[in-house]
C-alpha cells in the first residue's frame, strides 16, 4: 500500500507542476498575442491532479482571475487535491 501512496503523491506533484507551468505559459502567450492554451485544457490539467499548481499559477501570474469558472473551479480542485495529499501522506 505504501508504494501506491508514493506513486500517487508523485503523480499529484508532477501534475501540479504542469498546472503551474501551463498557467505561466498561457499568461506569457497572452501578453505576446500568441497561440493560447485552451481554457478546457487548463481546467483538465487542474482536475486530473494539478489543482494545487493551477490555483497557485492563477494567483502568482494573475492569470484567469476575471474568469468566473476559473475563480470557482480552481480553488475547488486545489482543496480536493490538498485533502487527498494529506490523506496519502
Amino acid at each position: 500500500m505504501k508504494d501506491i501512496s508514493i506513486i500517487a503523491v508523485g503523480y499529484l506533484v508532477i501534475l501540479s507542476f504542469a498546472g503551474l507551468i501551463s498557467m505561466g505559459m498561457d499568461k506569457r502567450r497572452a501578453i505576446r498575442n500568441r497561440w493560447r492554451i485552451p481554457e478546457r485544457t487548463l481546467l483538465l490539467i487542474a482536475f486530473l491532479g494539478g489543482g494545487i499548481g493551477s490555483f497557485l499559477g492563477m494567483r502568482i501570474f494573475r492569470h484567469k482571475t476575471k474568469h468566473r469558472k476559473f475563480v470557482i473551479l480552481l480553488p475547488i480542485a486545489a482543496v480536493l487535491y490538498a485533502i487527498l495529499l494529506i490523506y496519502l501522506i
